[in-house]
């Protein structure tokens, strides 16, 4: 089976969509699958691996892999994309990775329009209940993946540091949240550590905001760090903390760490308490006080850490490779099949 991947973005911006659609792309040419990924993230780089990558592609060249595929599939609904459907019949498959609405939570008539012409989609996949409940249309959900062939826990490694955050320095991420919740630990005689891993245009505010709570000091920021030198510093933490203000549709970061061994701390709006599961702590999306209360129960009780991370394994495996892939494969294989029927009829 052929399939067509079209994604605005991808690699090498570094985002979740982008990592997402690249290791989407490898599993399912790992199955056997001939993949091409279309997008308009131009590069100088040279695409090496088991799928073709065509970047910031003519009409003309969109037309000619459309007619070239067996599925068509798109990474959020792109209205900018989905031109070439009006001519050239193929099964249009959507993968949902966030929200139809504008940043403010308002719907305008672009997200109206997408919404509805997902009643022609010949399948709908959510990343998570969150998203699937969010849609007018039915859809599955298959979860987001993480690469498990890299996160991982490490022998050897002691889990000496308290708290890790990883992920932009930007407001959506909800660091200034947790700064504020270790303000409210440390009225307490609480002071635990923090390693800061990223970089964003709010990482000034954030220190300021450090200073003036008398947290700086237990605060490192290391900037972004990648491949196994953050998975070794990912096994050095006890807890991740994800405390997005923003509803998260889904949230890899938190498998990543639950896979290193750590205990996460999430905010529970979205699709980011669906990533966490039973390994870890929610609490209300903006709320200080609640996170300072998780943290402080998630660093003073052994016994509740051991628990959570009793239950990584199970947690893990439905969220690895194989199994995301096969569900992929299964759901591109319906759809392809569907319309291939209503041909013959």
């Amino acid at each position: 089976m052929k399939v067509l991947i079209y994604t605005p973005a991808f690699l090498p911006q570094v985002g979740g969509l982008e990592i997402n659609a690249a290791h989407l792309a490898s599993q399912l040419a790992g199955h056997g699958l001939e993949i091409v990924v279309v997008t308009r993230t131009a590069s100088d780089r040279t695409d090496d691996g088991p799928y073709r990558v065509v970047r910031d592609p003519s009409p003309w060249e969109l037309l000619r892999w459309t007619r070239w595929c067996d599925v068509f599939l798109q990474h959020n609904v792109s209205l900018r994309g989905l031109w070439p459907l009006l001519l050239v019949r193929r099964p249009w498959v959507v993968s949902h990775h966030s929200w139809y609405c504008r940043t403010d939570g308002r719907v305008a008539w672009q997200d109206r329009l997408k919404r509805r012409l997902l009643r022609r989609a010949a399948a709908s996949i959510a990343v998570s209940r969150a998203v699937a409940g969010d849609l007018n249309t039915p859809s599955v959900v298959i979860p987001n993946t993480y690469r498990d062939h890299l996160f991982r826990v490490l022998p050897g490694v002691a889990r000496e540091r308290d708290l890790a955050f990883l992920g932009r320095l930007v407001s959506d991420k909800g660091l200034d949240l947790l700064i504020d919740a270790l303000g409210l630990l440390a009225a307490k005689g609480l002071r635990p550590k923090l390693t800061v891993i990223g970089e964003g245009p709010e990482r000034p505010r954030i220190e300021e905001r450090a200073r003036q709570l008398g947290v700086a000091a237990q605060i490192e920021l290391t900037g972004v760090r990648q491949g196994e030198e953050l998975v070794r510093l990912l096994n050095q933490h006890r807890v991740l903390v994800v405390p997005s203000r923003y509803r998260e549709p889904f949230g890899i970061v938190a498998l990543e760490g639950i896979a290193c061994g750590c205990l996460v701390v999430g905010s529970e709006g979205g699709g980011l308490k669906d990533a966490i599961g039973p390994c870890g702590l929610t609490f209300p999306n903006g709320d200080a006080a609640a996170l300072a209360a998780a943290l402080e129960r998630a660093l003073a009780d052994p016994e509740l850490a051991r628990t959570l991370r009793h239950a990584a394994p199970e947690h893990l495996a439905a969220h690895g490779t194989g199994a995301t892939a096969l569900a992929w494969v299964r759901e591109l294989e319906r759809a392809a099949a569907g319309v291939a029927g209503e041909v013959r009829r």
